[in-house]
């Protein structure tokens, strides 16, 4: 089985470390190691940096903790077999939301595509070849991307970075 601790330390390098950054054009605005504010105000590692006690050592656990209930839990990382695959769909429900990483999955393994992990789902993806999932997978996520600087070309910035992720994914697979 797949485990949380591994896709994460991928995930949070691609998610620029531990810093506090805004940059600009980025719908998400200020993120602390890839949370934004804007979409997680309720989070509470933002006492700690509204104190800049960014050293404190549960911050980091938050951070964990952050992405364990957000990301893996909901895409059943647990369930997954396949290390590579568990790990792909992570960081793509990261950087896009669980339903569309779901989704993009689902229509790879030939699912239902309802954004759900289920036993069908986790059936289908623990049954497919692996190296063949993470590549066709890649193949959906850049058509992702380039649809949404197409919907919006003040993002093709971002661009490459997502392409590059994409493709560290799969040379790790």
């Amino acid at each position: 089985m797949a485990d949380f601790q591994t896709a994460f330390e991928l995930t949070i390098r691609n998610e620029g470390g531990y810093v506090d950054h805004t940059v600009p054009g980025d719908t998400g605005g200020q993120t602390y190691a890839g949370i934004s504010r804007k979409y997680h105000p309720q989070w509470p590692g933002w006492q700690l940096i509204d104190r800049g006690d960014t050293d404190n050592p549960a911050l980091k656990q938050m951070v964990a903790d952050f992405y364990q209930q957000e990301f893996w839990n909901p895409i059943k990382g647990d369930q997954m077999n396949n290390q590579s695959v568990a790990n792909s769909i992570y960081d793509f429900a990261v950087n896009t939301g669980v339903r569309t990483s779901v989704k993009y999955a689902q229509e790879v393994v030939g699912t239902d595509a309802d954004g759900i992990v289920g036993p069908q789902t986790l059936a289908s993806l623990n049954g497919y070849d692996s190296e063949l999932f993470i590549n066709q997978f890649a193949l959906s996520k850049v058509s992702h991307y380039v649809g949404i600087v197409e919907n919006n070309g003040d993002q093709i910035k971002f661009l490459v970075g997502w392409l590059n992720r994409t493709l560290k994914g799969v040379k790790q697979g």
